[in-house]
């Protein structure tokens, strides 16, 4: 397992690092967002733990660079636990939030349950799925819409993906919370709601096909 640390904090990346490597892992630096950008790169992480507060360039606006060639998991860190900062990193495309000051244990948890999550979805089996002017490659976790390639945030892809698999299946919103986020993900329904939205709009007509069921959750249903 290999980790970017990116933080201009030089206590927090050494804590870190020291975490990682007990563990068995391999830690790489970086003090600021476009260091993060360039070592992104030129190397293959399988995990980044970005910082939001940084000179040069800001975490969120990191990850959204990254997000452009990589769609390697990203565990956010920042001092400021307001709701909306945690509900726009999920939009840029980061997997999981961890509000400073925090538990070295509770980081390490956090890493193995999203890279586990992540090489879950890669090892998935599946096959080309259509649905009229739908086509979803579970393989190759590609979704097109009316022939046209869809820009899903990791989430989405994930909480897509899950809807598939559980075609006709009525899911609440706290399952959808524990199998797309993970079981020790502090979120609650709105995180789910943010997301199925953000979703929906980009599958555009075929929003039809992921079923609000009031007072409960959602189902994909065709």
């Amino acid at each position: 397992m290999k980790v970017l640390i990116v933080d201009d904090e030089e206590m927090i990346r050494a804590v870190l690092r020291e975490y990682i490597e007990f563990e068995g892992g391999e830690a790489d630096e970086a003090q600021d967002g476009m260091e993060a950008v360039k070592k992104c790169r030129e190397n293959f992480y399988d995990v980044l733990l970005m910082d939001v507060m940084m000179p040069k360039l800001d975490g969120f606006s990191a990850v959204k660079e990254i997000r452009k060639f990589s769609q390697v998991p990203v565990i956010m860190l920042s001092a400021r636990g307001e709701e909306y900062d945690k509900l726009f990193g999920f939009e840029i495309g980061s997997d999981d939030y961890v509000t400073k000051p925090f538990s070295p244990k509770e980081v390490m948890a956090r890493i193995h349950a999203v890279v586990k999550r992540s090489s879950g979805a890669e090892k998935k089996k599946g096959e080309i799925l259509e649905y009229g002017g739908l086509k979803i490659d579970m393989v190759g976790r590609n979704v097109y819409v009316d022939g046209q390639r869809a820009e899903l945030t990791p989430k989405e892809y994930e909480l897509l993906f899950y809807f598939v698999e559980n075609e006709g299946v009525a899911l609440t919103r706290e399952k959808l919370l524990n199998k797309v986020w993970g079981y020790d993900f502090y979120g609650d329904d709105r995180t789910v709601d943010t997301h199925v939205k953000m979703l929906r709009g980009n599958l555009k007509e075929y929003r039809k096909y992921i079923v609000t069921l009031r007072g409960l959750g959602y189902k994909f249903e065709t």
